[in-house]
């Protein structure tokens, strides 16, 4: 394999890592299956160290970064978990029906994680924010701008200023000229990329509000968000994109949307009805 055996790698050199790599290690050894779902956050925790830890921990075993060292695991304990036949991985020797259920429990325990990890007062905050803005610029990267960009199709069917940023560029420059009256509604399911960190630096610095919508609400980016709406479902390092995770994310979309057009029912249903009217005119 690519990325090599990464036990074998942590076993050999083991007694050459300093004692806070050494938790980092001991850590991995223990949790094989659970490291790999991990944030950096998340294992510098539970491992009881910082995050520079295991950058460095990462670079020693021969790994170019964190998540080169999450591919390795995922590498090295692949076929070896006991996957519950109405969830988990589909294998090859799966039924059609199989395959469907597992996929639907895979989706629906995505749906239950999340309900159970947003917090009303989280919603109810967001929604302030987003409800007293001159604009909502939705922001993503990758597979999360696609999210981003499905909200804002959903907010402006019933409010006027919620609006999709899809370049980097661009949203770089929006987001220089964004006021404290403007909100920023960011997707990153781990809240640690580049462009995400540098764009939320940005809006802080500008004084707009911060809502990011993310797995690990101790993120990198989740310290620049006023409000951090968590979304479930574990994607490993494989499973990039996963559909029950954009399906957690896009739960999260329909409870802001739905508390955002509750405080204002009469304004939202005419709004509606207008874009209603327009498009059926697009419809033969």
């Amino acid at each position: 394999m690519p990325y090599g055996n990464v036990f074998a790698k942590i076993n050999n050199e083991y007694y050459q890592l300093t004692g806070a790599e050494k938790k980092v290690a001991d850590y991995a050894v223990a949790h094989q299956q659970k490291t790999q779902y991990m944030s950096i956050s998340e294992l510098a925790e539970e491992a009881g160290v910082a995050e520079a830890t295991i950058s460095r921990f990462c670079r020693r075993l021969g790994y170019k970064g964190y998540n080169a060292f999450k591919l390795a695991v995922a590498n090295s304990t692949a076929g070896r978990s006991e996957l519950n036949p109405l969830s988990g991985e589909v294998l090859p020797e799966d039924t059609i029906a199989d395959l469907c259920q597992k996929i639907y429990a895979a989706n629906v325990d995505a749906m239950t994680q999340t309900l159970g990890l947003l917090r009303p007062e989280a919603v109810r905050a967001a929604a302030s924010l987003m409800m007293g803005a001159d604009k909502v610029l939705c922001m993503g990267q990758g597979g999360s701008m696609i999210l981003a960009q499905e909200a804002a199709h959903l907010f402006a069917t019933a409010l006027p200023n919620f609006f999709p940023v899809v370049d980097s560029h661009i949203q770089a420059m929006l987001t220089a000229q964004l006021t404290r009256r403007d909100v920023v509604l960011y997707f990153s399911y781990s809240g640690s990329t580049k462009e995400l960190l540098d764009n939320l630096k940005i809006a802080r610095e500008r004084g707009a509000g911060v809502i990011l919508i993310t797995r690990f609400p101790k993120s990198p980016g989740a310290a620049y968000a006023d409000v951090v709406l968590q979304c479930g479902s574990h994607e490993g390092p494989f499973q990039g994109g996963s559909v029950a995770a954009r399906i957690a994310q896009l739960y999260v979309v329909d409870v802001l949307f739905s508390e955002l057009c509750r405080r204002d029912l009469e304004g939202c249903r005419e709004r509606r009805e207008l874009v209603a009217e327009v498009l059926s005119d697009k419809h033969i």
